[in-house]
């Protein structure tokens, strides 16, 4: 305990005090430097409640006493709470410095693309009530999904803006609402994923879906998701020979690095006419 170290700071001084009654050895100059520089890293350390009491009782025996312990003690110790006090006071500063940035990327955000989005759905919902009868259910989800990014949009914003994750989508109602936009999806879910992998999941589940959505949209994606011996692993397959273009693989690089941050592997393969995607997530901190 800090107070315990403490304590025997102010002994110790307080011991080299009774040597100095008429001389000052040059040994105890060097064990009051320890203490001063001990007693230094223990003011950043703790709070001013039983330090106070400790000084004042040493001081109580003598002059030669009190002025030892409060040399090689005391004053280090008040310095040590001074530079906390110091670097409290930066850390603060930096941490209102990065919410004044994250203010002014979420107003950004909410006012450009926010805009573009609401005036999205505002032009799907006119092309709703213009087109044929056979054409309105396309437009209708058009808006809809217009609709949900801007709602998503407005999670991003208040995470950028107030540090608390939104309300988190779950992987049924994320395939659910890829299956709403059209899409043929097959999902299996085997065993708990638990929270130290879960983000890293859906952002494979979602990178799967956008990734079929956009090259093969009309090629069932299997999607399964097993966990068993501390390890969690996403399956993704769809057929290859419907893929519409290469595409930039921006989104497959960044996920690569998602999932190895997150201590994990992923492995993608296109061969025999399939287009498979595995991550194997080790769960960290699970025994």
């Amino acid at each position: 305990m800090r107070i315990v170290a403490l304590a025997a700071c102010v002994a110790v001084a307080f011991g080299m005090s009774l040597l100095m009654t008429e001389t000052v050895p040059p040994w105890t100059v060097v064990v009051c430097a320890a203490v001063f520089v001990v007693a230094f890293l223990l003011g950043r350390k703790m709070a001013p409640a039983w330090p106070a009491i400790l000084f004042a009782a040493a001081g109580l025996v003598g002059l030669t006493q009190l002025v030892v312990v409060a040399l090689a003690v005391a004053l280090p110790w008040f310095l040590g709470r001074v530079a906390h006090q110091q670097a409290a006071l930066a850390a603060a500063g930096v941490e209102a410095a990065h919410l004044r940035e994250r203010t002014r990327i979420a107003h950004e955000v909410h006012d450009t693309l926010g805009h573009e989005l609401s005036l999205l759905a505002l032009q799907a919902g006119a092309l709703e009530m213009t087109l044929p009868a056979e054409h309105q259910a396309a437009a209708a989800q058009l808006r809809m999904t217009a609709s949900g990014a801007t709602e998503r949009l407005a999670d991003l914003v208040f995470l950028l803006r107030d540090g608390d994750p939104p309300a988190v989508e779950s992987l049924r109602d994320m395939v659910d609402r890829a299956v709403a936009a059209g899409m043929r999806v097959e999902l299996s879910v085997d065993g708990g994923v638990p929270s130290s992998v879960e983000p890293t999941v859906r952002r494979v589940v979602q990178e799967a879906l956008t990734n079929a959505a956009k090259h093969a949209p009309k090629s069932v994606l299997s999607l399964s998701v097993t966990t068993a011996d501390a390890t969690t692993v996403v399956e993704a397959a769809n057929d290859a020979a419907l893929r519409r273009g290469a595409g930039s693989r921006l989104g497959l690089v960044a996920l690569r690095e998602r999932v190895r941050l997150a201590g994990g592997t992923l492995r993608i393969s296109r061969g025999d006419g399939k287009f498979e995607l595995v991550a194997t997530l080790p769960h960290s901190g699970e025994s």
